[in-house]
């Protein structure tokens, strides 16, 4: 017997439920029952919910390479390491935001193929080429890489639905924060407002402090 769907047909009918239901409620039978199949049939393909996720995040990567490759092609060469590392942070951060628990999906799974090794390839090489070390420029790609990420989580927590980020969830409520805390620990209070206040503002102000502490620390002898 031979599954009349394929491996892609779950895959993105899972991407398309994830914006719907969110992590949490993405079960392989709602899967099936969206790909109108039994359940059982979608054990030809993946073992286990986990196994999906991997190829979910996988197919994430695979569309978030072709934006930033897009992206990297109309922008042109000469671009500084500085500027590599913010455009592919922004891309990365841009490209989840879209899924509804995108940092989610995204974090702590398993690539199912090669396809992160030419990017990942490129942008060493840039750094190398720029003076570091492959271990600095290894430690450099990945500190800017987990930060965005936490941030994704963080902020796909405030905002949950990615067809109406302005949204916030009201547990996220800024004044009941405060009050929460009381008047005993006036900078604690005042403080919610800018950690969940202008999130693209902290994002920036964020890459910018980790990538002056990478100049500051690395010290890449830059190259012409």
């Amino acid at each position: 017997m031979v599954s009349r769907i394929d491996r892609r047909q779950v895959v993105d009918t899972a991407l398309r439920l994830l914006n719907e239901v969110g992590l949490d409620g993405l079960t392989l039978r709602r899967i099936a029952k969206e790909l109108d199949v039994q359940a059982p049939a979608l054990y030809w393909h993946f073992k286990n919910k986990q196994e999906l996720l991997d190829e979910m995040a996988t197919e994430m990567f695979r569309r978030m390479a072709e934006s930033l490759t897009g992206e990297d092609e109309a922008a042109g060469s000469g671009r500084t390491w500085q500027e590599t590392l913010r455009d592919a942070c922004r891309g990365m951060r841009r490209e989840l935001l879209g899924y509804r628990d995108g940092g989610k999906v995204f974090s702590g799974t398993r690539m199912t193929d090669a396809s992160y090794s030419g990017p990942l390839e490129s942008l060493l090489t840039l750094l190398t080429g720029a003076g570091f070390t492959l271990r600095q420029a290894t430690q450099a790609w990945w500190t800017v890489y987990s930060f965005t990420m936490g941030l994704v989580i963080e902020e796909q927590s405030l905002h949950p639905d990615p067809g109406a980020p302005q949204h916030r969830d009201p547990a996220y409520d800024v004044e009941l924060r405060a009050q929460q805390i009381g008047t005993g620990y006036p900078l604690a209070a005042a403080a919610g407002e800018e950690m969940f206040g202008d999130i693209e503002r902290n994002f920036e102000a964020g890459l910018r402090l980790i990538i002056a502490g990478i100049e500051a620390t690395a010290r890449p002898e830059q190259r012409s």
